[in-house]
């Protein structure tokens, strides 16, 4: 049976792990290498990393940092920044990948979805959205380079298109509810579950495992992600690298997932 998944997000700046809130002010965290393999330790389901200067600053993908978490990792990784042709894609999951996301290349060339899922497979093509909610009303609009190029694409449409193309699943990442730790933004969800087939991860507000299990508990079977969360601790924001234990974990998911319509 299919489980839901927490998943922690790592993002990568200047060779250090950072926490942003709304996609600004990089709080240095630490070593992502560090990170890594306290997660091993602590038995997470997947983990997710994104270099957050590749595209912004036009750079390729930094492989010799790939290739040092990916020997590191003792779970399922996803990368994502910079990855801009299939070639590029190929090579990383040479490495050891065994997901990688694209965002702003998936939006400048929506056929490079269809040509890296040709090459290594759906399940491991993943399109990331940045959305951000527009100042009226509850329509939402695509962002990419860090939040910093509006797009003007409506979010659900491009989702949906995404799938058609061949993603194997879709993260959404709400810029308004980074690093807030506020909840997740669930209109926003249901907008895209329902218009989607495909795995769905949501990424952007989540502040306690609550916030997880009412994600799972109205969602079903997602992907919860999460930074913030994961890295501080307490009132006052220690850093800390945390995740649930494995019966913490099962006790989430059968209080929430187990006993909701799903």
């Amino acid at each position: 049976m299919l489980r839901p998944r927490i998943i922690p997000c790592l993002l990568v700046h200047n060779n250090g792990l950072v926490k942003t809130i709304k996609f600004k002010d990089p709080k240095y965290v630490g070593d992502p290498l560090n990170a890594v393999r306290i997660f091993n330790e602590k038995e997470v389901d997947e983990l997710m990393v994104v270099d957050i200067d590749a595209t912004s600053q036009g750079k390729k993908p930094d492989y010799r940092l790939i290739q040092n978490l990916a020997a590191e990792c003792q779970m399922p990784l996803c990368y994502g920044g910079g990855i801009k042709t299939a070639d590029e894609a190929q090579y990383i999951f040479s490495l050891g990948v065994e997901k990688i996301a694209l965002s702003a290349s998936a939006i400048d060339s929506p056929n490079l979805i269809t040509e890296i899922a040709k090459r290594v497979g759906n399940q491991s093509v993943v399109v990331v959205l940045d959305v951000k909610k527009k100042l009226l009303g509850h329509k939402y609009e695509l962002f990419s380079h860090n939040g910093k190029k509006s797009r003007g694409i409506d979010p659900v449409e491009f989702a949906k298109r995404c799938e058609e193309l061949g993603a194997g699943e879709i993260i959404i990442n709400s810029i308004d509810r980074d690093g807030t730790m506020e909840g997740y933004d669930h209109i926003l969800v249901d907008k895209i579950r329902t218009a989607i087939s495909v795995p769905m991860t949501v990424l952007g507000g989540a502040g306690s495992l609550s916030d997880i299990g009412s994600l799972i508990g109205k969602h079903g079977i997602i992907g919860a992600a999460a930074g913030s969360l994961f890295v501080f601790k307490g009132k006052y924001k220690a850093v800390l690298i945390n995740y649930p234990r494995p019966s913490e974990k099962d006790q989430l998911i059968s209080k929430y997932f187990i006993q909701s319509k799903y």
